[in-house]
This record gives structure tokens, sequence and C-alpha cells, in this order.
């Protein structure tokens, strides 16, 4: 038999006039779900639940969102509608194991988990979990995120309607077709952020090795992204035409764009996308 290690208490009746979501694992992801769930009014701190094991950490979500917390994944889960799993890949076995005495076959199971196949997550969990796999990435912190996502067959209309309200309030999303795409997307999107954070990062250090001071050399180029994205996704025109729009002829963006090419960032990124790919095949297979 668990034993309920809520840090706070909500009473039986509130908790089954509306869904209940159990997030297990309450680090940076998870909580930027939640907090986006909150700021939504997607549900209400009174619906979600989270397992926690760092004591610090659990404190502080309780106290910043007003939400029941736990010690215990399995008391956490117990009862509730949907379950995001927010934790590391490499400790979703002992996880999983540790939830089956608790959570029903009937309850949705929601993974951001990278590289965790649903038939990984369906034999540590149950043969016929209702299950969707899903890839967020860094910027659905702020509600600008990116989410690559595919539901079992038996994830039912309700369910698929919540989790639309999850997904929504991170960002954009789009539903693929298999689960090949959740690992091709995880090293587009999910790591993605890392690639622009480079990219942005040797900007700045050039323009500061031009002599610019580094907080206006920062304030140049992060408009410049921001500035560029935005005006690539109003516009109609492939991203070359755009591109060709800057360049001309003999010109300054010439010369930046020949050394750019001569050095094969095309290449690298292409290379570095293949390799974060099968990393993420390697670890749905471990």
């Amino acid at each position: 038999m668990s034993q309920n290690f809520a840090d706070s208490t909500v009473s039986s009746s509130a908790r089954h006039e509306h869904p209940i979501l159990a997030f297990v694992g309450g680090g940076a992801m998870g909580e930027a779900i939640l907090k986006a769930l909150l700021q939504n009014a997607v549900l209400q701190p009174s619906q979600i639940r989270v397992s926690e094991p760092d004591d610090a950490r659990r404190s502080s979500l309780r106290e910043k969102y007003g939400v029941e917390t736990y010690v215990d994944n399995a008391a956490c889960v117990d009862g509730v509608h949907v379950v995001v799993l927010a934790v590391k890949p490499q400790v979703a076995p002992a996880v999983l194991a540790g939830l089956t005495r608790t959570l029903s076959p009937d309850s949705l199971v929601f993974s951001i988990m990278a590289g965790v196949t649903i038939a990984t997550l369906r034999a540590g969990l149950h043969e016929a979990q209702p299950v969707i796999r899903t890839m967020p990435n860094m910027p659905a912190q702020i509600g600008q995120g990116m989410t690559a996502w595919l539901p079992t067959d038996n994830v039912r209309p309700e369910q698929l309607f919540l989790a639309r309200q999850i997904l929504a309030a991170l960002g954009d999303e789009v539903q693929v077709a298999n689960e090949d795409y959740i690992d091709k997307a995880t090293a587009v999107h999910g790591s993605g952020p890392a690639y622009v954070f480079l990219l942005l990062e040797a900007m700045v250090d050039a323009a500061v090795h031009l002599g610019f001071m580094r907080p206006v050399a920062e304030r140049l180029v992060l408009q410049t992204f921001r500035g560029s994205v935005e005006y690539a996704q109003q516009s109609p025109q492939h991203l070359a035409a755009l591109r060709n729009q800057v360049t001309s002829a003999g010109g300054t963006t010439a010369a930046g764009l020949y050394e750019l090419e001569k050095a094969g960032v095309r290449t690298a990124m292409a290379d570095a996308v293949w390799a974060a790919y099968r990393r993420s095949v390697e670890l749905g297979k471990k």
C-alpha cells in the first residue's frame, strides 16, 4: 500500500470535479509546462500535482504556484487523469516501474523524455496505456516553443483535447506521422536552440572583435535574429529568396556569405542535426 507524501492537501471532491494532472519531475521543462498551463488558465493550481525528490525544489514549486507536491511518484499519480513524464530519459526505467502500482491503465501518459519510445513507455507501465510522446524545446519556457507529438490510437477525444491545450500553452505544435519523426524533430527543434545560441554567441564575439561593447553587440545581434525570423514568418517567399534580397552583387553581404560557404557552414549544420538524430535513436534503444 502506497503512502501519500503530499506536502499540501486538496479535498477529494475537488480532485474529481476537474481533470487532475500530475508532473513526475519538477525540473526546468516540467516547471515551464506547469507555469504555461497556469498562466493560460488551462488548469488551476488545485488540479496540478508535482512529484520531485529534491526538497528545496519541491518547496519552491509549491510556494510559487500553489500546487500540491509529493516526494513519492506513485502517490502523486494515484487517481489522476493525465501524467506528464518530465524526468531524464536515463532514469525512465526506474521511474516507470515505480508508477504501475497506482497509475490507472486508462490515464493518459504525456511524455517529454527524449528518445524514450512509446513501446518502452508501455512496457514499463501498462500494455495498452494511452500515450502521447512529445518533443518540446527550450523556448516553451516562455510560451514560444515548438513541439512535435504523436498519440497512440487509443487516446480518447477528451484526452486529445486536453493534450492540445497543454501543447498550445507551450507555443506552436505539429503532429507527426510516425514515431521516427519524433527522433528527427528532437535533432531539429529539440536541440535547435543550442545551435541558434552558438550562432548568436559567435556573431556577438565577432561584433566585439570589431570594436563594439558587448552589451551593444548583443543588442545588435539579438534584434537581428528576432527581426529576421519574424520577417521570414510573415513572408510567403522561400528563405533563399529572402537571403538574395539582402545580398547585393559584390557587396558586403556577398563577401560575408562567401566565407561562410567556404567554411562549410551548411554541411556542418547538417552534420550536427544528423548526429543529434543518431543520438536520439541510440537513447531510445537503451
